[in-house]
């Protein structure tokens, strides 16, 4: 099992594996509507987080799911992110898990059965953190190591938050650093020590539990996770499911230390390139500003964390669950804007 790296088997890793903005709109221009009954709150109108289906006045589902290739070696470890990111989409809805579904397509040719039980091992782990069950699932025999969630969860249908509800002046908050991307690409190279290793799965595998506080706080306008997309193609999304503008100070983002030294040298993603080419054009930079920092805001984050709107009263009640929470400090960046959907890097 030492022997085996899991990536070696994918080409590429986490969410920067994931379709690049401009081309998903495309194939999704291609998709029937179908059916839409008046209990689906939330469906794919503004490219949200998860679907919201109301069952009653008070109880709504939330359902969604999330899988991708391997972001690192280690099998348990591969399935704790995993989980972690599945999951943080019920948590951006304000909802609450209740169970969840296992997605495995693995190489049985080039993998053991004891490497496999272990990201199954590490997936389950992270459940028991959230406390649910793995209640089932469904495996292929695939070329790549796949693995992932359907995350089921409730929420109040007058609690839902989408990332559609922002208010022109609201806070933008983060509540997880940047760099997550940089990360990944920097050890495929063989770049990160130990500290930076573990500074990675820190955040990678924190729950984003918070999020389902954030339902019941009637100042939190807008919830998203920043996952693939990167920070910025998120938050656009936030932009235009709201009919606003944003502005962000670029020295106000949190970030991983050892994400701004690799990205610095040069290390990123390629999917950060593909991310900017998809969005690039609704995107204003300070002239003369460094491609590591465009590379940093389109970096694509792998459970990355919880992106905030909120009105300026809120902000404290907000950073003091971040910590509360996951026992570190949540950042405000930004603030939304009346105007067009364009962000703006101060």
């Amino acid at each position: 099992m030492e022997q085996i790296k899991l990536t070696q088997f994918s080409h590429g890793g986490g969410c920067g594996c994931k379709i690049a903005p401009a081309v998903l709109s495309k194939l999704l221009a291609h998709a029937p509507v179908g059916i839409v009954p008046a209990d689906l709150l939330v469906g794919t109108e503004t490219a949200d987080d998860a679907a919201v289906y109301r069952l009653n006045d008070h109880q709504a589902i939330v359902a969604t799911t999330d899988f991708f290739t391997p972001i690192v070696d280690d099998p348990f470890d591969f399935g704790r992110i995993a989980a972690t990111n599945a999951l943080s989409d019920v948590y951006a809805m304000g909802g609450r898990p209740i169970m969840a579904l296992a997605l495995v397509g693995m190489p049985l040719d080039k993998l053991p059965p004891e490497v496999i039980g272990r990201i199954l091992e590490g997936g389950a782990s992270v459940c028991r953190d959230a406390g649910i069950p793995i209640a089932g699932g469904h495996s292929i025999d695939v070329l790549e190591p796949i693995y992932g969630l359907v995350g089921l969860g409730i929420v109040d249908p007058a609690e839902v938050k989408t990332n559609a509800g922002a208010q022109d002046g609201d806070v933008l908050i983060l509540t997880k650093p940047l760099g997550v991307g940089i990360l990944s690409a920097g050890l495929k190279k063989g770049l990160l020590s130990e500290a930076d290793y573990a500074e990675m799965l820190r955040w990678t595998t924190l729950l984003n539990r918070v999020g389902t506080r954030f339902a019941g706080m009637t100042g939190v306008h807008a919830v998203t996770d920043v996952t693939g997309f990167g920070l910025a193609g998120h938050l656009l999304e936030i932009c235009r499911g709201s009919k606003l503008g944003a502005r962000v100070a670029f020295d106000d983002l949190p970030m991983i230390d050892a994400a701004v030294k690799l990205v610095r040298d040069g290390v990123a993603t390629g999917a950060s390139t593909r991310n900017w080419a998809s969005y690039g054009d609704a995107i204003e930079m300070i002239p003369g500003a460094p491609e590591w920092q465009r590379k940093l805001i389109t970096d694509p984050q792998t459970s990355g964390g919880l992106l905030v709107a909120c009105a300026a009263d809120t902000v404290d009640t907000v950073l003091a669950a971040v910590r509360e929470d996951q026992g570190s400090e949540g950042r405000v960046i930004g603030r939304m804007v009346a105007g067009d959907a364009v962000l703006r890097v101060e």
